[in-house]
């Protein structure tokens, strides 16, 4: 049997900072404010409208938007790879923040000093033997384009985004093991903001042909830069989808096809796209239904026919519960849930199921029967820094202990696993609630919600867990 590859991952948005610095240009991360939490929700920190992207603009500094400063990676990277090379992980997942290499979106040219620095990562990671994932776009989209172009319902988008892509696959087409176009792309039908670049006037709902246009642009997109890809690359090409693991409430009919709907509409429906290169045959009433009109023509149609992905990636973090009527609700990575009594749940609401990302593995390898990198996985929560500056975190080590053997046992059941990715490896500001104080790493970073500390790095007690189960595990 084939060995995992142990590894982390962060975004350019949460990790980096610097937003600033080297001409880099303002994009939808850049805007999101943080706003202190009095539920499990956090609908007002994804779905923002024109009147506070334009207050964001206005503010010339980080204040209230912890995206601007993230976890300082910009200054950090080099001592945090270092302490990646220590912890003796496989892979390392990361995403090329595009306003960064494109300050607006539509420039001819690259900005030749964001590649340079992206460069000086790439060089680190290989010569500390770790294998290298890139994330092309993870949800940040320079804001230009959204003023100008109107997002991802505007065709053009295409164009801009391959432009971007290419410039990442010339450069590194021999040092990048896998490539993925998109992060989370069904994060676009029920986070548009953040998947799809679409913005409200005020409050009003989102156009619904406009979100599955979008979407519709961004799998030809992908389906360009595979085939491109294939052609200059020797590096893989995945796709990614959040993933829910849903469970019926009840065994009542209703609330079983009620799972049915959600799970393809939801999860399945993008990767659907992506990995066998149509669209399924399900879309067609949902579409009906909801008056939905959408324009892909039959080159869009022969080109993800001839592209799909060679593996296929999701997100796992806890599973869902669906039913026909309304019962109460907990949250979920971007999306709410009905609360499970069986399981425990994070202060965040977010149910804990190991045995769910065992569920998850099977149902997508039976699905696609195509290789799986876990891309993320991980458990938020709020971490104490002691005066000896030890952060003792057995909660985070019996999340992994439990994920893992469950990981292991899918294996076990015949699914081909290439990796598996530990969200936030180091501590970064979750996208979900826009906040330092939930973390995911194994380092800490010394900052809080409103961008004070000295964002020092500390090694949890989960670092040296990780290091030895690493290590146990290539024996």
């Amino acid at each position: 049997m084939k060995k995992i590859l142990w590894g982390g991952a962060t975004s350019s948005s949460q990790y980096e900072g610097g937003y600033h610095l080297d001409y880099k240009g303002l994009d939808t991360q850049d805007c999101r404010p943080y706003f202190p939490r009095t539920t499990h929700s956090t609908t007002q920190t994804r779905l923002l409208n024109k009147q506070i992207v334009n207050q964001a603009k206005a503010y010339q500094g980080v204040g209230n938007y912890p995206f601007r400063q993230g976890s300082d990676g910009y200054h950090h990277f080099q001592e945090d790879i270092e302490l990646l090379k220590e912890l003796g992980i496989d892979i390392y997942r990361f995403s090329i923040s595009w306003a960064r290499i494109f300050p607006n979106g539509d420039e001819k040219y690259p900005n030749e000093i964001a590649l340079q620095y992206y460069d000086q990562m790439i060089k680190q990671l290989k010569e500390a033997n770790i294998k290298i994932f890139i994330t092309i776009n993870h949800y940040a989209i320079p804001l230009y384009l959204i003023e100008k172009y109107d997002g991802w319902k505007n065709r053009q988008m295409i164009d801009y985004y391959f432009r971007f892509a290419k410039v990442l696959l010339d450069r590194w087409k021999d040092d990048v093991d896998y490539w993925l176009p998109f992060n989370e792309i069904n994060a676009g039908y029920f986070s548009p903001y953040n998947g799809v670049g679409l913005m409200k006037d005020n409050d009003e709902d989102y156009n619904q042909s406009e979100i599955f246009q979008s979407l519709h642009h961004q799998f030809v997109a992908s389906a360009k830069v595979i085939e491109y890809g294939h052609q200059h690359v020797k590096g893989q090409f995945g796709c990614m989808v959040a993933s829910f693991c849903y469970y019926a409430l009840t065994p009542k009919p209703e609330d079983n096809f009620k799972l049915i709907q959600d799970e393809n509409y939801y999860q399945w429906f993008c990767m659907d796209v992506l990995s066998r290169g149509y669209y399924p045959t399900y879309m067609r009433r949902f579409f009906l239904e909801h008056h939905i009109d959408i324009n892909v023509t039959q080159s869009d149609e022969e080109l993800l026919l001839q592209h799909t992905s060679d593996f296929i990636s999701f997100s796992y973090y806890s599973s869902s519960v669906v039913a026909a009527k309304a019962a109460d609700q907990t949250a979920g990575n971007l999306v709410s849930t009905i609360k499970n009594p069986y399981l425990n749940a994070t202060k965040w609401g977010w149910q804990i199921d190991p045995i769910g990302i065992r569920v998850t593995l099977n149902q997508f390898y039976n699905r696609y029967q195509k290789p799986i990198i876990i891309a993320e996985n991980g458990l938020g929560s709020q971490d104490v820094l002691e005066l000896d500056k030890t952060v003792h975190d057995l909660y985070r080590i019996s999340y992994l202990q439990e994920h893992f053997q469950q990981i292991q046992e899918a294996q076990n059941d015949g699914v081909d696993i290439i990796a598996y990715c530990l969200w936030g490896i180091i501590d970064i500001v979750s996208a979900g609630s826009c906040e330092m104080e939930k973390r995911y790493g194994v380092v800490y970073v010394d900052a809080n919600n409103e961008g004070e500390g000295s964002y020092c790095r500390y090694k949890k007690d989960s670092f040296y867990w990780y290091q030895k189960f690493i290590e146990n595990y290539h024996q």
